[in-house]
């Protein structure tokens, strides 16, 4: 019954909706409510239209169930195109003042929508399409839970419409990452327990008596995910028709609260995750074992040990003790170790298969999406070092670290898996161009290296001026003059990601002719396509 549990939904939610706008205490409530009550009158008409209430056939229910997965692929490449758009407009408005159009476009509202849009909707629709697509493969069984994968797809796009419009009206919660609203968080919550429940109801019923490592690190990521979330959201609603609510923290708790939340969202969401797409799909697109699955397993425990207590790095000298500022300090630093672990395990999978670098642009995204990886996971550990972090801290510097690693792994490796799982998922024998993938890879890697070099100058630059005294301990530049020095770089930050934005579309435009079962005549590159159905290799 494809669909039927999702009309039921939207329908009973738009009802709801609709009460929240004609109860509501104040105009922003109201307003966001009218347009969610739209959104999900045009989601129950999507749905209706795609419904199949005829009963599954026996094969249906023993078969893979990959059309979530499919319009999972499919969101994630729209979305990060959104996302990518939305960064570029920023850039230019932090080179370009006068591009601020108040008050649903200026800076302080697109910035948290730009980057909830790169990580949770097109990261966050890469892992949960990946998620089901990996583990199925692996256990040997279909989905649990039904039409329950259904709903964790269409919730979670629900809250990413919810979270955008949001922020574009100004209706946050008005702390440091500006996280959405306290009925925004909550319908997230229920999202995230259906996702966990349907992706540990299969790891249950598996038919394969080895959990692959891979495996190991979705749960670890599920399930933390959904921890980090519900503390750092404890919030009191004024009214359950206002926007308007208070959180459980204030003052350093709550600073120290919000970077527990923040560092581990990029250890649970933007690492650990991702790594459990390296351990899957580079064996797979490169038809090799892991290099080490013994290295992968302590690479596993280590790495989600240190990492949850890294987050007082990001407070150094402020009223948090000495004490946390250490040892978060001391944690980041350990966290090198088992981070170059994962890497060195990802590209020595590649032993014995070098060439594809050279023949298979696939692959070529796999490696380079590692590189950054690790120094990324390089830099991290040094900027959380006091001496450094005195430098560092507030500048353009923790910019380009943040986005070397964002765009550099995160986006690489989704690129390549979006580029694996196309053709498998909708039975082509290829992708629609290979070359495209291949400008793709060049287009992206420029981007990144033009944008993080510009924001290490700057940031680096930013900090150095700002600690310039003269002779009787005055500063010798105002803020202002820092500003307006790092106007080139901001030129220069904002045509990277011009380059970065144009391989995605590169990569909608073959998506999209991928699946509609097209094949560019091109002149062919040497490629080797991947043996599928490796068997998982035991723990050593």
């Amino acid at each position: 019954m494809k669909h039927g549990i999702g009309i039921v939904l939207s329908g009973a939610l738009a009802f709801i909706a609709f009460l929240g706008a004609a109860f509501a205490v104040d105009d922003l409530f109201r307003q966001h409510m009218w347009i969610v009550f739209f959104v999900l009158i045009g989601f129950t008409a999507l749905l209706m239209r795609n419904a199949d209430f005829a009963p599954a056939s026996p094969a249906d229910e023993t078969a893979y169930l990959d059309e979530p997965i499919r319009y999972g692929v499919i969101a994630t490449v729209f979305w990060g195109v959104v996302g990518f758009l939305v960064g570029v407009l920023i850039a230019f408005q932090l080179a370009f003042p006068d591009l601020n159009v108040e008050p649903w476009f200026s800076f302080g509202r697109v910035r948290p929508l730009h980057t909830s849009a790169v990580i949770f909707a097109f990261g966050g629709n890469a892992l949960i399409a990946s998620s089901f697509y990996v583990v199925q493969r692996t256990c040997r069984t279909r989905l649990f839970g039904g039409d329950l994968a259904w709903f964790v797809f269409w919730g979670y796009q629900l809250f990413i419409v919810m979270a955008a419009t949001g922020y574009l009206l100004g209706i946050t919660q008005s702390r440091e990452y500006a996280e959405p609203e306290w009925y925004v968080d909550l319908w997230l919550t229920i999202v995230w327990v259906a996702y966990l429940v349907v992706f540990m109801g299969t790891i249950l019923r598996r038919k394969e008596p080895h959990i692959y490592v891979a495996n190991w690190f979705f749960m670890s990521f599920i399930i933390t995910i959904a921890m980090l979330h519900v503390i750092n959201n404890m919030a009191v609603p004024v009214s359950i028709f206002g926007a308007k609510s208070y959180s459980a923290f204030s003052g350093v708790q709550d600073a120290v609260t919000q970077w527990w939340y923040g560092h581990n969202a990029v250890a649970f969401f933007l690492t650990v995750p991702f790594l459990a797409m390296m351990y899957y799909f580079v064996p797979k697109q490169v038809n090799r074992p892991v290099y080490s699955y013994r290295l992968s397993i302590v690479h596993f425990w280590s790495i989600i040990f240190l990492y949850i207590w890294a987050g007082p790095h990001h407070l150094h000298y402020t009223a948090v003790p000495d004490w946390a500022q250490t040892l978060g300090m001391v944690f980041s630093i350990m966290l090198w170790m088992p981070s170059w672990g994962g890497m060195i395990n990802g590209l020595m999978t590649l032993s014995g298969a070098w060439d594809k670098i050279r023949t298979d642009p696939i692959v070529r995204l796999m490696v380079a999406a590692i590189a950054f990886y690790g120094m990324a996971t390089f830099e991290g550990p040094m900027l959380s070092i006091k001496a450094v972090n005195a430098l560092s801290h507030y500048t353009d510097w923790t910019i380009a670290h943040v986005h070397a690693g964002a765009l550099g792994w995160n986006g690489m490796i989704t690129f390549a898996a979006v580029y694996f799982l196309t053709p498998k998922l909708w039975g082509r024998e290829r992708l629609y161009s290979i070359r495209m993938v291949n400008w793709h890879f060049w287009l992206a890697t420029l981007g990144i290296v033009l944008y993080a070099a510009a924001m290490w100058v700057s940031g680096i630059m930013q900090g150095l001026m700002w600690r310039e005294y003269d002779e009787q301990g005055f500063l010798i530049y105002s803020f202002a003059e820092t500003v307006a020095a790092m106007h080139p770089y901001y030129v220069m930050r904002a045509t990277g990601g011009l380059l970065y934005l144009a391989g995605g579309f590169l990569m909608a435009w073959n998506v999209y002719q991928t699946i509609r079962g097209r094949v560019r005549d091109e002149a062919p590159m040497g490629r080797e396509q991947p043996v599928s159905g490796l068997a998982a290799q035991p723990a050593e």
